[in-house]
Parts: C-alpha cells; structure tokens; sequence
C-alpha cells in the first residue's frame, strides 16, 4: 500500500510536472529570489523615506529618496547581469554534485540540519573573506561599493562590487554542493539566508527583532555598527552569528560601544 502523499509533496508534484528541472533551478530560482529580497527589503526603505518607526532606528541619518533610488536601480541592473547568468552556468555544477528536485522530498530532520550546516559554514566563509575584503587594497577597489551606504537598509545588502557579488554567491552555496541537496532545501535556504541578511541591513532594531530572541544572532544592530565607523575599526565582520567575532577580538569595539550607550541610558 503507498504511504500517502502530503499536502506539501502534492504541491510540489504540480511544481515540478510543470516546469524542467533546469528552469526551476536557474529561472524560477532567480524569481523566488528576487520575490523574497525586495518584498523584504521595501519596507526599510519606506519606513527610512517617510520617518516612519523613528524611535527604532538605529542611526539618525537618513538616505536621500535619491540616494535610495539609485540603490535599487544598480541593484537590478546587477542582479540581472551577474546573479541569473551566475544561477543558469552553475547548474551542471550544482548537478554534478547531487542536486534533484524529484519526489519524496527530504525528511524535515534533513533539511533542518542541512540548513543549520549551511549557516554555520557560510558564517565561518564569510567571516574569513569578509575581513580580507577590509585589507587596504580590497576595500578601495571593491569593497568600498558596499560601504557607500554608511546608513543601510534593507536593500544595501546585496548592494555590492560584481566581484564581491561573486564570492557571496560562493559562500552561500559552498554549503548546499558539499551535500548535494534536493531543490526544496536549496530554496529555503535561499530564503532564509535572503531574510536573514536583510534584516541585518535593515538599520532598524525593534522590540521583536531576531537577536533578542536567538542566541548567537547578530542582526541589525551588530551589523550596522560596522557599517558607521571607520572600516579599518569596524569589526563585526561575521554574516549571521556574533561568536566568531567574539572569538577573535574582532568586536571590542563594538562592545565597549554597547557598554557606553548602557551607562549613558542608566544616567539619564
């Protein structure tokens, strides 16, 4: 007798009886990405542009609706010329190495602790090439396209050199070709990974923001300190989690910060 079909499989099912495998890792990919990034990102941006949740903002600088603008525009000119190109060239890679997108899909304990891999390998990558990117000669010539937005929101985020775009794009699937996963973890990995940088650029830090729940987490608030400060002194170069900072001495700064912002908030 055959085990019955779930609700999640019979999507699926309508998914992949419709489309190749190759246009839903490369196009229908790229869609999903697209979708997730700027529905996330718009609404920094709107809360920056019209004043909006003031009391959250971590910096009082705010960005020209210009300066905004010119972010997005840039943003899909390069997503369009580096990111999809990138997507549709990798996929015989991505094969290769094991990636499928039949039925069944993984075992939930499976895809949780492939996505929990993947987190922590793209953290450790991105912290290591992160801080080179912060060597005088990296930083000025591509790097520092990053860091034009000394104030981010959510869209600066993948705001970046096409080279930088390159290595990001190699720390984040380092993880999914070492274990050849099925295409449903790849997507959600995309998508949290997407979410999760997102709300790092942010500039906002509320009340129910991530990393006042998650141990490790950096967030907005972590991240946006590297974006203010000088970038020789910036530190906080980890991607998701704050312990490879903290392991290194790469935070000091941003925690005698933190300790000063509490005295002065206990004196008032």
């Amino acid at each position: 007798m055959a085990a019955p079909v779930s609700a999640l499989e019979s999507a699926w099912q309508l998914v992949i009886a419709n489309f190749t495998e190759f246009q839903l890792a490369t196009v229908v990919t790229f869609l999903l990405h697209e979708s997730v990034f700027f529905l996330s990102g718009l609404p920094s941006l709107l809360f920056e542009r019209f004043g909006l949740f003031a009391k959250y903002k971590i910096q009082k600088k705010s960005n020209t609706s210009a300066y905004q603008n010119r972010c997005v525009l840039r943003l899909i000119l390069y997503h369009v010329c580096v990111n999809l190109p990138v997507m549709i060239f990798s996929y015989p890679a991505f094969k290769f190495m094991g990636l499928r997108s039949s039925l069944p899909l993984p075992h939930w304990t499976v895809v949780v602790s492939q996505v929990l891999f993947y987190f922590v390998l793209e953290d450790f990558i991105f912290y290591w090439g992160h801080r080179a990117l912060h060597t005088k000669w990296l930083y000025k010539h591509v790097h520092s396209v990053h860091h034009e937005y000394a104030t981010p929101f959510g869209l600066t985020s993948e705001y970046a050199h096409p080279a930088e775009i390159l290595f990001l794009g190699f720390a984040t699937v380092v993880g999914p070709a070492l274990t050849g996963p099925h295409l449903f973890t790849l997507w959600l990995w995309m998508v949290l990974r997407v979410l999760e940088t997102v709300e790092a650029h942010s500039g906002y830090h509320f009340p129910w923001s991530p990393s006042n729940f998650l141990p490790l987490y950096g967030g907005s608030d972590f991240h946006d300190y590297h974006h203010r400060v000088l970038y020789t002194k910036s530190g906080n170069y980890a991607s998701t989690f704050v312990y490879m900072d903290w392991l290194f001495g790469t935070d000091k700064d941003y925690r005698k910060a933190k300790a000063v912002e509490e005295n002065e908030g206990k004196n008032l």
